[in-house]
């Protein structure tokens, strides 16, 4: 019996066509509410940025890629930082050698050292407002969860191996990639709240379509791709869907017997 479903958000709850929940997706949310399954949100963005579910209640959020999770009341049942030497090593980086676009993301906001085509792409495609600018050094005073480097794969694997020894990088689009504390993904972020509300891991079930989602979807029970993922997200998941913009999830809700 599945008691927990992980959904992630852009693609896979929220349409990139028209950054909205649809109306099936909805429906099927509140079916599962009243079925007394447990629904969690699993995404790279912020708390601060989830603002686009249309009203749905959520049991419990796994935020930055697994990095910073809490209860639907906020309470935290997981925080993960991004050491200050890899911070600061990034920073001798950026002033010694090379400056690129980069967000340095805490629990309460979000900066860009500048912007470029890349930044406003992001922006755009998942419907949030650019952020602020301000200097890495200035953002590094707080506590850095995530980070967003916005650099081609090549340009990401360089900076992994000479800066980041305890990080790792995901991306679920070439426009960037995250980088949050290492041991810090979607399924550490699931393997924390369903110890914290006693579901078992054969009782999960999980939606993603971006690379970010791969560990997720093959760590629970039943890991569902989007019919708009990548093929090497398909291939980690037990099932694919329809895309997004289709009823995906409701058509496979119903596939499971989840709902009727």
């Amino acid at each position: 019996m599945i008691k927990a479903i992980f959904f992630d958000i852009d693609g896979t709850l929220v349409s990139f066509n028209t950054h909205r929940v649809p109306q099936s997706t909805i429906d099927a949310l509140i079916e599962l509410r009243k079925r007394k399954i447990k629904i969690f949100i699993a995404t790279g963005r912020s708390l601060a940025q989830i603002d686009n579910l249309d009203g749905v209640d959520f049991d419990g959020y796994i935020t930055f890629n697994g990095s910073y999770c809490v209860t639907a009341d906020h309470q935290v049942i997981h925080k993960g930082i991004i050491p200050k030497e890899d911070i600061d090593a990034l920073i001798r980086y950026q002033e010694e050698k090379e400056s690129f676009p980069c967000s340095f993301m805490t629990k309460d906001e979000i900066t860009v050292n500048y912007v470029n085509d890349r930044v406003r792409e992001l922006a755009r495609m998942v419907d949030v407002p650019i952020p602020p600018v301000r200097s890495l050094r200035e953002a590094a005073r707080n506590e850095v969860i995530q980070a967003n480097l916005y650099v081609d794969k090549a340009k990401e694997d360089e900076i992994m191996q000479i800066i980041f020894p305890h990080c790792e990088a995901s991306r679920w689009n070439p426009i960037f990639a995250d980088i949050n504390v290492r041991g810090n993904n979607k399924q550490t972020g699931i393997d924390k709240v369903i110890g914290n509300y006693g579901i078992r891991l054969d009782e999960t079930m999980a939606f993603g379509d971006g690379g970010n989602d791969i560990s997720m979807l093959r760590h629970v029970a039943i890991g569902i791709a989007m019919g708009n993922a990548s093929d090497e997200v398909k291939q980690a998941a037990d099932y694919t869907t329809e895309n997004v913009d289709e009823d995906g999830i409701w058509k496979a809700l119903k596939h499971f017997n989840i709902i009727n």
